[in-house]
């Protein structure tokens, strides 16, 4: 929680948080429990919106509150597959009913989800390491490029988040305030398109990336990784053109380093054209992290790659991770695979992103604040700015939109370093009927802030 008058440290933490300013307007029950966590957490944990939402339990696309209220969750991407899923639930529970251990013991579960798994990426793709979180597997990700490198050098964009570890939260420039600079880490600006004057966005980017990785042999430091969401969903969500991330790629391989495919946000068929977000550009990614979602908020994470890569690491540095893919994290994320390739969700992604992207354009007409409209499958950016011919961020009017969504019981937040972009980011299973709720909450929102 924040207070009054902090010093913000991270714009994807502090953006959309409740302020302590604010407790008045909330129920005396909902005071009482605000406190009692303040006073039980600390001020680490903050919590969203105005009006934080106290919810008790959820089903699909929606969650409920203490007093039964339904709400529209149009925010939360780790529940892939929907809140409370039946099938994770049950695959988990009966998985938890027989035994949870460790992967020292043979078992045919985690097996056979690594090899349905692994057949979703690329042939080159073919070995798989389990932990329990996606900070975990981009930490493990950045120990094993530079060994493989043997070089130290790893570039991200101006507003990436790839984790929580001390390492992560030096190359997270979302939440990277407090720590020291770090001689080995170069930060160049995200792939925006709607401000970046220039006409090929991607090699205007393969440029930043080559100036990057020059500057660290410049230094005496040999580049290591190029560490990217193939959306960038901190930086703002740039998910187009499809194949700008190319030359890019291109470039980190010519300096003989390694691309890490930060999958934990656009995996799993959220950008609902290819199961695996840097797919869509038609890139070849050394390593690949994937987070919670793949098991529906079990703690479950993963990170694949090379085979001859890992198996370098693997016979050079002592690693285990006792915990990592044991049994029962291991049934929930079977039965979320299983979920989405029977059920054909990555097309349903497709459908209801696209009919959202139409639809938020067209409430986009007449209405200047709403400067870009972009996204692909089911996470969508609505960039709101100030006035649409210097495009500058309106965090004031996007904060007001989002609070304004949460009073009428629909849930989104913001990105981008202006805190300025609404992120649209549902459970999969986030249908049409879900999609017009959520138009039609939003225009009634878009009609008291800013009428046509």
């Amino acid at each position: 929680m924040t207070t009054d008058a902090p010093v913000s440290l991270s714009s994807i933490m502090d953006g959309n948080s409740f302020r302590i300013a604010d407790l008045d307007r909330l129920a005396p029950a909902a005071q009482q429990l605000v406190l009692r966590r303040q006073a039980s957490l600390g001020p680490s944990y903050r919590l969203f919106y105005r009006t934080p939402v106290h919810a008790v339990s959820g089903s699909g696309a929606y969650l409920y509150d203490a007093d039964g209220t339904r709400i529209l969750d149009a925010y939360n991407n780790v529940p892939s597959v929907g809140h409370a899923n039946p099938a994770v639930v049950d695959a988990v529970t009966t998985q938890m009913r027989k035994l949870n251990t460790h992967t020292r013991y043979l078992q045919d579960g985690i097996v056979a989800y690594s090899e349905q798994l692994l057949a979703t990426l690329p042939d080159h793709v073919g070995s798989i390491m389990f932990t329990n979180s996606g900070s975990e597997s981009n930490d493990l990700a950045i120990r094993i490029a530079r060994l493989w490198t043997g070089g130290q050098g790893i570039v991200v964009t101006a507003e990436a988040y790839h984790g929580t570890t001390e390492l992560l939260s030096r190359v997270s420039p979302a939440i990277s305030g407090g720590f020291p600079d770090d001689d080995t880490v170069r930060i160049i600006p995200a792939p925006d398109p709607y401000r970046v004057e220039t006409d090929d966005i991607g090699a205007w980017f393969a440029d930043r990336v080559r100036e990057a990785f020059d500057d660290l042999r410049a230094h005496g430091i040999q580049p290591a990784a190029f560490l990217a969401d193939s959306i960038f969903s901190s930086d703002g969500i740039y998910p187009d053109p499809r194949g700008f991330l190319a030359p890019a790629i291109d470039v980190v391989h010519e300096y003989g380093a390694l691309f890490i495919a930060d999958e934990v946000q656009p995996g799993f068929a959220r950008t609902g054209a290819t199961f695996w977000g840097f797919q869509r550009h038609g890139v070849e990614a050394d390593l690949v992290s994937m987070g919670k979602p793949m098991g529906n908020g079990v703690p479950v994470a993963a990170l694949a790659g090379r085979p001859e890569i890992l198996a370098r690491f693997g016979k050079e540095v002592p690693y285990f991770n006792t915990f990592g893919g044991n049994s029962v994290s291991i049934a929930a994320a079977q039965a979320v695979l299983d979920y989405i390739q029977s059920t054909d969700l990555m097309s349903s992604v497709a459908r209801t992103g696209a009919l959202l992207r139409e639809g938020i354009e067209a409430l986009a007409v007449g209405r200047p604040l709403i400067g870009d409209v972009r996204g692909a499958g089911l996470y969508i950016g609505v960039d709101i700015v100030s006035d649409p011919d210097t495009k500058n961020p309106d965090s004031p009017a996007a904060l007001g939109i989002v609070n304004a969504l949460r009073e009428r019981n629909v849930l989104i937040s913001v990105a981008g370093p202006g805190n300025n972009v609404l992120k649209i980011r549902p459970p999969l299973v986030f249908g049409e009927r879900e999609a017009q709720l959520l138009l039609t909450t939003l225009d009634d929102v878009l009609e008291e802030v800013a009428p046509r």
